[in-house]
């Protein structure tokens, strides 16, 4: 299979509390194609360093600190229409306002701790997917 990618980060909320299995099950039923994948831990540079684009924004620190609270998931995901379709799988930042069968529906808390991270552009699929992983660990 070839598609287009989007990256994948099951947050620090959801690996707590043992949500992976289920996220990736969820991820896999919706005929995703996992290319890479990756526990780990951010240090808060690393964290700073992603999230660098909403530095200027009030809630940046928080979710830093928030993102190196605890491990992530980070993930590779291919499929055809990947950003899009994996946007409507994880549903509404706010869980509140996520479709009921979502990602963040099923499993995040709030606004803040919202399960899982999705890429929003094809660009930006590349250049966080290039953040976690060399080309040597894509399949």
């Amino acid at each position: 299979m070839t598609g287009t990618i989007t990256l994948t980060m099951i947050k620090p909320d959801a690996v707590a509390n043992n949500h992976i299995g289920g996220i990736l099950k969820m991820i896999n039923e919706a005929g995703f194609r996992i290319k890479a994948m990756k526990y780990t831990l951010l240090s808060k540079e690393q964290a700073g360093q992603f999230y660098a684009v909403h530095k200027d924004k009030g809630f940046y620190n928080d979710l830093v600190e928030f993102m190196t609270s605890g491990p992530i998931v980070a993930a590779i995901l291919e499929k055809d229409n990947a950003i899009a379709d994996f946007r409507k799988l994880i549903g509404a930042t706010n869980p509140a306002n996520a479709e009921p069968g979502t990602v963040r529906a099923t499993y995040a808390e709030s606004v803040q701790r919202n399960a899982v991270h999705g890429s929003d552009s094809d660009e930006n699929a590349i250049i966080e997917s290039d953040f976690f992983f060399s080309k040597v660990d894509r399949f």
